[in-house]
């Protein structure tokens, strides 16, 4: 059984998901090990509390730079033993001295099909609204590997979500958690957590 720790900042609905797919089974070849939130009074920590789910909270205000905030993170992930890290709407970025230390152990969920809408700038509402202004007719996510570039890791999982007439980004935003994130999300973790994931170059190839 895998260890998962899960990175947040805020609500915590993609966390709930996972705790959901864990609760259903979909989730069966890992367990959510520890939740970090870089904010002391994201709700997503009081979701994981309610889960029996230890928590932490690391702020990067408490460190004297970004290197420092991400090695802290990494050595807190080391010393739970986490085998799996999700970041689960975590705003901070970190740097190599944390995803270097978790090469092809990190997965991020985005709120659209990569390459498009994603990188330096795009998250949250940002992202549905610049779809709605560029006025595509799909939109969906992606379930990534995390490396040094902003939403720049290998694809492992995407789904498509209709931009229907008179959406609004709140509204967009919504369906496509509802009917991508919160499944995408979960299966990549169940999929790395059993194995059946093979990183070579750009590709991921899904036993």
């Amino acid at each position: 059984m895998k260890r998962i720790g899960v990175l947040v900042s805020g609500g915590g609905t993609n966390l709930q998901a996972l705790l959901d797919a864990q609760t259903h089974g979909i989730l069966k070849s890992g367990a959510i090990a520890l939740v970090v939130s870089d904010k002391p009074g994201a709700y997503a920590l009081t979701r994981a509390e309610n889960a029996g789910v230890e928590t932490r909270v690391i702020e990067k205000k408490d460190y004297k730079d970004r290197d420092a905030f991400s090695a802290a993170l990494a050595d807190c992930m080391e010393e739970k033993q986490i085998d799996l890290v999700v970041m689960a709407g975590f705003m901070t970025i970190v740097t190599e001295a944390f995803f270097g230390r978790f090469a092809g152990r990190i997965i991020n969920v985005h709120p659209a099909l990569i390459p498009s809408f994603c990188g330096d700038g795009y998250y949250g509402l940002r992202v549905h609204r610049a779809v709605l202004d560029y006025g595509v007719k799909l939109t969906g996510a992606t379930v990534h590997f995390v490396d040094g570039v902003t939403d720049g890791g290998a694809i492992i999982l995407q789904k498509c979500v209709a931009v229907e007439d008179g959406d609004t980004p709140e509204t967009l935003q919504k369906r496509v958690m509802e009917q991508a994130e919160w499944e995408i999300l979960p299966q990549a973790a169940e999929l790395f957590c059993a194995g059946r994931l093979t990183l070579n170059g750009r590709w991921v190839k899904i036993d």
